[in-house]
């Protein structure tokens, strides 16, 4: 009996990591291909003769898409778009999140607030108000246009305050009776042990700031501003052609092959910073997500 208890479970282990691996290649394969045309010649892109290794290798594509130091700049722009907006989003979202933690007899008028963080997740001003607000700030053509519309992102503040008060009281009434206020609580206790939900929201944060890239076109008029996802954007939809030697690097690359190699470019710094965030991210979800 035991033997066939055993078997069994083996023979369920090899679908479970059959299925898996499976799932692995359906996610993987994608990328190999998209890293393949890349490193293609237009040619044989366009017969359909390019699947997980490059048909006559070439880099021309990565020649045109960092001509002129336009992407080092665009990626320049996204990387400190990722550090401050990120940085803002954790800031203004613990600050948010312990308060509201709190009982409407400590916090008098929580409720209310809770009803109107509610309200701004499901509704908002739009695009043109946002615009125009946006505007009345100077912040058109400005870095801060990119990160302070979003600076209160409403879904990790829930995440966050749901988390903390998950934590036992007995902690921070520990800290109080010590002589520690609200403020000391928060940086020495509550950060601390919040670290799980605190990595997923910066996962959260940083994949949103990385491949947003719409504010980039509505707020910015100059190009040298462009985050790399709106400039990846602008140079597929128009390609500007100033001189003869331009040109004769577009006629060596494909629409298909230019923008394989942005796509691959763009999602590598993803790909370096997402395992080492990954353990703490379910984790931060199931935690922050138990209460209400």
């Amino acid at each position: 009996m035991a033997v066939g208890v055993s078997t069994g479970y083996k023979v369920f282990r090899g679908f479970v990591y059959t299925g898996l691996g499976l799932v692995a290649l359906l996610c993987i394969l994608p990328m190999v291909n998209i890293l393949a045309i890349s490193f293609s010649e237009q040619g044989e892109v366009a017969k359909g003769n390019v699947f997980f290794w490059p048909r006559d290798f070439t880099v021309d594509s990565y020649r045109v898409m960092f001509r002129e130091g336009a992407f080092l700049r665009a990626f320049g722009v996204s990387t400190m778009r990722v550090l401050v907006g990120t940085s803002l989003n954790i800031v203004l979202t613990l600050l948010m999140a312990y308060p509201l933690s709190k009982t409407a007899k400590i916090l008098p008028g929580r409720n209310i607030f809770m009803w109107a963080m509610v309200f701004v997740m499901l509704f908002n001003g739009g695009l043109v108000p946002t615009f125009m607000l946006v505007r009345s700030l100077g912040l058109v053509d400005r870095f801060w246009a990119l990160v302070l519309p979003a600076a209160v992102p409403m879904f990790s503040v829930i995440l966050i305050m749901n988390f903390i008060r998950s934590l036992p009281p007995s902690l921070e009434e520990a800290a109080m009776i010590d002589g520690a206020g609200y403020g000391q609580v928060m940086l020495m206790v509550v950060v601390p042990l919040s670290m799980p939900a605190i990595a997923t929201i910066t996962l959260l944060s940083a994949v949103g700031h990385w491949n947003e890239y719409f504010s980039g076109l509505i707020y910015m008029n100059r190009s040298s501003n462009y985050p790399l996802q709106t400039f990846l954007y602008t140079m597929t939809a128009q390609r500007d052609i100033n001189n003869l030697e331009q040109a004769l690097a577009f006629a060596k690359v494909s629409d298909r092959t230019l923008i394989s190699a942005q796509i691959f470019v763009a999602m590598i710094p993803i790909l370096l910073v997402y395992p080492f965030l990954q353990k703490h991210f379910v984790k931060g979800i199931v935690l922050g997500s138990v209460k209400g």
